[in-house]
């Protein structure tokens, strides 16, 4: 049995996040992919506008690696939350091309630096200092908390669930069973209220 590889281990987590986002978006439409599903405006396509801005930043001049894409979502002056939402002009092929970009940015500083490189995040102010290793960990996190709102917005627009094609990953049944399920918790919750009252 070969042992662990760290290293490895969290690249491939990070790709499988990375994977589990672009996927919810197959089979959308245009409108789908970007309109907003919560009362803050999640949507698809900003999710991953956004992962492919934190990945640039965190891989790139973290690590004094400068990766050369223009970001004016983040510029001085910019519009609050515009790296959360895609306007008309902005394609989706645009932004998943970004996101590769980016994929492919912090994949060349995965490989080339050990988990112990030191870094500087800037915009964490006096906690700025990082290693490799830390940023892996954080990015994986932070993937994988947006997939989680990717997972209920898909899920909100058509109904499919699940971590990616062939997995759903998913307890339960079909269509039935879960409309059973949910009808079932919702009694159980207006139960446990009518106890409160």
């Amino acid at each position: 049995m070969k042992p662990n590889d760290p290293k490895d281990d969290l690249h491939r987590y990070l790709k499988a996040a990375r994977e589990a986002i672009i996927w919810k978006l197959d089979g959308l439409s245009e409108y789908d992919v970007r309109r907003p599903l919560t009362p803050t405006g999640t949507n698809l396509l900003g999710l991953v506008k956004h992962l492919a801005s934190v990945e640039l930043g965190y891989f790139g001049p973290t690590f004094g690696r400068p990766h050369n894409e223009p970001l004016p979502w983040h510029e001085e002056g910019a519009e609050p939350n515009s790296d959360m939402w895609a306007p008309a002009d902005e394609s989706r092929e645009d932004v998943l091309g970004l996101y590769h970009r980016a994929w492919a940015h912090a994949d060349a500083t995965i490989e080339a630096l050990p988990l112990d490189a030191m870094g500087h995040v800037a915009w964490w102010g006096d906690n700025g200092d990082v290693t490799l290793q830390r940023i892996m960990l954080h990015m994986t996190a932070e993937t994988h908390r947006h997939a989680g709102h990717a997972d209920i917005v898909r899920e909100l627009i058509d109904g499919k669930v699940g971590m990616r094609e062939g997995n759903s990953n998913m307890d339960g049944g079909d269509e039935a069973w879960y409309q059973e399920y949910w009808n079932r918790l919702e009694a159980s919750a207006k139960e446990a209220q009518a106890k409160q009252s």
